[in-house]
């Protein structure tokens, strides 16, 4: 794998001049096909308000013609902050010596993925930080742990790269997605950045997705730490590096993630390149233009306000209720966080808010599970063919979200209605009639039913 960084920094220079194409791209990332580097690039140059309403209007139609309007959410499960590498940017480098390591053992992970089950979730990302200490064996140990004494239906990882020959010990373990961020794409800022540890190796952690792949994770997740570098130039090297996978195993990035540089006790004053919140905005339409496929994934980091757009205008998923730190959820508020969040909402706040929103919220976990993934995923979804069993899947988690949360005192009016609305809009009448028995069913106390 290769960035043409030259390529990129022409592409960015030469976008304004693209900028009276800007409508006949737009007119053409409405056929959810994706979009050229060049086509991007011009899309990220428009300043035009009437353009850039235009561009988000255009990413949320594309957004719903390809999953139809639910919006996934999940939990970061952060297992150490025990780290090797130097990460300017990052709470958990090793120069923060003064701070107390914490690595959560099988039986605490346990007990952290129960507190998210009990919030309603039904999968985890597991988060760590990169030390031969707690390394694959470990990691392996809490996924076994996890599935074996809790409710979660899927577990992926959010982990340091590997060969492939340790990739396929984790895959085995039932992992889902294997997630991993290259941070900046550019590679003089990457190797100021990252003045130790085995992270300083560009190459390895660009080359990551590549033996993942090889190795037997059909998903995999990327994305780049907005505020590094010049975020356009992060953007489009994302874009690009999905179009790799695309080319060479024949499905893009299962997600794309969108952090930005937060707040936490790092080498840094301050973010390096600024990005703001407009430019937040246009980067996320960007991805689900130019990658319609993937779920494009924005944290806690940005607040609610923010974040309530930004499902309008492209992306597909949220975190929520998110601790970064290892035992957030459990009770050590001690330990220290990779970064600060900024909505800080419970889990039923941001699936409230959603379903105000008019959009159908979702704890759904089916396509990992019955092998609608990879190729397969990219070719049902650029196809049109993933919003019927998004729509279906996402009222059946949330009537199950419904039941069980009856009991803890939660206010469910709006998301009842919000059911009801959706399955009126079920257009299938064999999925609807399917679907209607399988919410008298869960209603009776069966649980876990997907199509």
């Amino acid at each position: 794998m290769q960035i043409d960084g030259e390529k990129i920094e022409g592409l960015i220079k030469d976008g304004g001049a693209a900028l009276s194409q800007s409508p006949a791209i737009l007119e053409k990332a409405a056929e959810a096909r994706g979009l050229s580097l060049e086509d991007a690039a011009a899309l990220l140059s428009i300043e035009d308000p009437a353009l850039v309403q235009a561009l988000y209007k255009t990413a949320g139609e594309v957004k719903e013609k390809i999953f139809g309007k639910r919006v996934v959410l999940f939990a970061p499960l952060y297992l150490s902050n025990y780290c090797t590498n130097g990460c300017l940017y990052c709470g958990f480098r090793s120069a923060n010596r003064e701070v107390e390591r914490t690595a959560l053992t099988p039986q605490d992970a346990v007990r952290e993925a129960r507190v998210l089950e009990k919030m309603g979730f039904k999968r985890v990302l597991l988060v760590t930080g990169e030390d031969p200490r707690w390394g694959l064996d470990y990691v392996i140990s809490c996924v076994k742990a996890i599935y074996g004494d809790t409710g979660m239906r899927i577990v992926h990882v959010n982990g340091p790269p590997m060969d492939v020959p340790e990739f396929r010990e984790l895959k085995a373990s039932g992992v889902g997605v294997y997630q991993s961020f290259q941070e900046t794409y550019h590679r003089p800022t990457y190797e100021k950045m990252h003045p130790a540890g085995r992270k300083r190796d560009y190459q390895y952690r660009l080359d990551v997705m590549d033996r993942a792949v090889t190795a037997g994770f059909d998903d995999v997740g990327i994305g780049a730490l907005l505020g590094l570098y010049d975020y356009r130039f992060d953007c489009l090297s994302t874009i690009a590096h999905s179009q790799h996978l695309f080319r060479e195993f024949g499905a893009h990035a299962h997600t794309i993630s969108i952090p930005r540089l937060r707040p936490a006790p790092t080498g840094l004053d301050g973010a390096p390149r600024t990005v703001t919140d407009e430019e937040i905005k246009k980067a996320v339409a960007v991805y689900r233009l130019s990658v319609p496929s993937a779920g494009v994934v924005v944290s806690t980091r940005e607040p609610a306000q923010l974040r309530s757009f930004l499902i309008r205008a492209g992306a597909s998923q949220l975190s929520a209720a998110s601790r970064t730190s290892p035992g957030g959820y459990a009770g050590n508020g001690d330990a220290l966080e990779q970064f600060s969040t900024n909505d800080k909402r419970t889990l039923h706040q941001v699936l409230s808010c959603v379903a105000e929103e008019g959009l159908l919220p979702s704890l759904c976990t089916t396509c990992y599970r019955v092998g609608r993934v990879g190729h397969d995923f990219t070719e049902k979804t650029m196809a049109g063919e993933m919003s019927k069993f998004c729509q279906a899947n996402a009222i059946l988690t949330l009537k199950e979200y419904s039941l069980d949360q009856r009991g803890n005192g939660a206010a469910l009016e709006t998301v009842d209605k919000t059911i009801a609305a959706s399955i009126d809009e079920v257009n299938d009448p064999a999925i609807k009639k399917a679907l209607l028995e399988k919410l008298e069913e869960l209603e009776k106390g069966k649980r876990d039913l997907f199509f």
